[in-house]
């Protein structure tokens, strides 16, 4: 991590502007990815660095505070814990502590540049207040303009507060003095809990000398502070603000207690010998050196967030970015056991030719922990070259790793993968460690079969979806054409959103636009039949009114239990007049070739599917070259809590303002404009039709 000591930079001055202003604690900027969506976290301030292990990289479709701020660039506000756990469960999983939480979008006036959040200490009101409100607002103008250009990823500027007063040598020196002559002892801590400052008393009552535990964390050098008590309580006391106390016993006859008092620079330890009294709140020493509460806090942030993975890439990704960090290696395999074969599903690591070396190995294969381990079922910590290579002989020279721990994956007897964690040097796997991984394997596996089945039923609706739409659309003289479908990005990668262009002879064509309720294979097989059914209707030579009559007479007699919206025009190129007929769907959009746009009032009708006997309204309209008519499903302009004419009257408005002649360019422009490429609720299908001066059109 860069530091940035006081805060020289522009970026540091402005963390702690920022925090002085808004009274917040703690603050965290990020910046989006120039090539990946993707937030990196940029600089820090008030809260230690370890915490933010497994946030250095968000998704921005994580259900986490920043990237939602981001995402839908508005504040996101928690005042507590309690409202984290119920919001962002995830969030709260990972940070059991008590602090509010704000964060918002950083908008240099160029679009969304990154995220900012701020905490505060716990015992916050439940809202913020007007001036804080205003501070937090004008803060993320000035970070948004301070944000470096998009590029390579650097370290994050870690920025201390500056003490809280310069003293003097003299004084100084009396503050050594005071502090010697209280009872007990005290130290003081970075925020990241190493100590900076140790007192006579407290190096005695902790029986380590002072020069030993400078710049060391205590956890890491006094056995009996090994667990996760003194670091959890430190660094609940760093997020919340508050102070904490607990007992500690360094011999079973000898109980410390240790009382914490933290601010934005650190936490003062005040140590007090309490005598040998029973305390059932106490800290007992163990033989056996316990997890870290860091480890525990990825363990606990993988669980929770394996609950939200989807496909295989993302049970890969976490457990590459939680685990691997949290236990201190320095690769990960990960493998697929499929067709008695070995397939890499993920890796972190290792080289390439390390990977290929082991891609497509059979099962039956001797030399091999990950093959030994699927056999038995049984872990492996192999954790030496020494160990390595008596059981493995050339293992640990190809991959030049000394140490490993070699996880099956199993799912009710059936083996559907393997996890390796390797290490460069040798390491000791306690037993504690070793029932850890063990269990986590098993979450990985359930979460790895529950992904590879997505994956599938995935790649069956791309299948379906890909042969139920066109491939093409057929050219057509004299009008140009763009075409764009995307999915949702919930749920299942399918839905019923459809779109056609049928030529009927030299100089008419249709075009249709349609959207099934629904995203499942059902809601897709409907689509394919009032696609089809359309077209051939079409093609028959029915006039727009009666190609719905007919199709919805049909969709009626098959009873699907699903309506389906549809809008269909007739277009002459010669007479540049078209003809249109609804049922029940968004009305079009006509950019005309003035560049102003309009909202075309056409009867809506019912749905098809609804009533066999429902009658449509055929509406003409000239359409003249250099005017697009733009047909669309309702996911391009519906919003949850929003107004649907209001979602209809913006896209007439993005339609206008997104000047450019060309179909597919202009297509592409209203798709950024109205967010389609972020989250998506629903399916959208976009159509544009833009006649031409008697030239040859195309499809874009």
């Amino acid at each position: 991590m860069t530091t940035g000591g006081n805060g020289e930079a522009p970026l540091g001055q402005e963390l702690l502007r920022t925090m002085a202003e808004t009274g917040a604690t703690s603050i965290m900027v990020y910046e989006l990815a120039p090539d990946a969506p993707v937030l990196r976290l940029t600089a820090l301030s008030g809260i230690p660095t370890p915490v933010l292990d497994p946030w250095q990289r968000i998704a921005l479709a994580a259900p986490i505070p920043v990237a939602v701020a981001a995402r839908r660039q508005r504040l996101v506000w928690a005042a507590g814990h309690r409202q984290l756990a119920r919001d962002f469960p995830r969030t709260a999983v990972a940070l059991p502590y008590d602090f509010a939480l704000g964060a918002a979008p950083l908008d240099d006036g160029t679009g969304c540049r990154g995220a900012v959040v701020l905490l505060w200490p716990a015992g916050h009101p439940a809202e913020l207040s007007e001036a804080e409100r205003t501070a937090f607002e004008r803060a993320c103008r000035r970070l948004a303009a301070l944000l470096p250009t998009p590029g390579p990823p650097d370290a994050p500027l870690v920025v201390h507060k500056p003490p809280a007063r310069a003293v003097d040598p003299a004084e100084a020196l009396a503050t050594v003095d005071y502090v010697e002559r209280l009872p007990g002892g005290g130290c003081g801590l970075d925020m990241e809990g190493r100590v900076t400052m140790l007192s006579t008393g407290a190096a005695a009552l902790l029986g380590v000398d002072a020069a030993a535990l400078r710049g060391a964390r205590p956890w890491d050098v006094l056995p009996w502070l090994a667990g996760p008590v003194f670091e959890d309580r430190c660094r609940a006391a760093v997020m919340s603000r508050r102070p904490a106390a607990f007992t500690a016993y360094r011999t079973p006859g000898h109980r410390l207690t240790f009382r914490l008092f933290p601010d934005g620079r650190g936490v003062s330890v005040w140590i007090s010998d309490t005598g040998g009294e029973t305390d059932p709140e106490a800290h007992w020493p163990t033989e056996v050196m316990p997890l870290r509460a860091a480890q525990m806090y990825h363990v606990l942030h993988l669980a929770a967030a394996l609950t939200e993975a989807v496909g295989v890439k993302d049970v890969t990704d976490l457990f590459a970015e939680q685990i691997v960090p949290a236990f201190g290696a320095q690769a990960m395999l990960m493998y697929a056991a499929e067709a008695g074969r070995l397939r890499t599903i993920g890796q972190h690591g290792y080289a390439q030719e390390v990977v290929e070396a082991f891609e497509g190995l059979p099962l039956t294969s001797a030399n091999s922990p990950t093959v030994a381990a699927l056999a038995t079922g049984e872990p492996s910590f192999l954790g030496s070259v020494e160990e390595t290579e008596a059981r493995f002989p050339g293992l640990a020279a190809l991959t030049g790793m000394a140490a490993r721990a070699v996880l099956p994956l199993i799912v009710s007897g059936r083996p559907v993968g393997c996890c390796v964690l390797a290490y460069r040097h040798p390491r000791t796997f306690s037993p504690q460690e070793r029932q850890v991984l063990t269990s986590l394997a098993g979450l990985m596996a359930q979460a790895l079969d529950r992904a590879s089945l997505y994956d599938t039923k995935q790649q069956l609706a791309h299948d379906l979806q890909a042969g139920l739409l066109p491939h093409r659309l057929p050219p057509v003289p004299g009008l140009s054409v763009a075409a764009r479908y995307l999915p949702s990005t919930r749920g299942m990668d399918i839905g019923g959103d459809f779109y056609d262009l049928i030529r009927l002879d030299a100089h008419r064509v249709a075009a249709v636009i349609g959207d099934v309720q629904g995203h499942n294979a059902a809601a897709a097989a409907l689509m394919g039949q009032a696609r089809t059914a359309v077209h051939a209707f079409a093609a028959a030579g029915a006039a727009p009114d009666e190609v719905l009559n007919r199709t919805n007479r049909l969709l009626a007699d098959l009873d699907p239990e699903l309506f389906t919206s549809c809008l269909y025009v007739h277009l002459d190129l010669r007479t540049h007049q078209a003809c249109l007929a609804s049922a029940g769907h968004p009305p079009p959009v006509l950019r005309h070739p003035d560049g102003h746009a309009e909202v075309l009032r056409v009867p809506p009708g019912l749905l098809l599917g609804v009533a066999p006997d429902t009658r449509f309204a055929a509406s003409p309209l000239p359409l003249p070259p250099g005017a697009v008519l733009a047909l669309y499903t309702d996911g391009l302009v519906e919003r949850p809590g929003g107004d649907l004419e209001e979602g209809v009257a913006a896209l007439a408005a993005d339609l206008a303002a997104a000047r450019s002649p060309d179909p597919g360019a202009l297509a592409d422009a209203v798709l950024t404009r109205r967010g389609a490429r972020t989250e998506r609720l629903d399916d959208v299908a976009l159509l544009l039709l833009a006649p031409t001066h008697d030239g040859p059109g195309g499809a874009a």
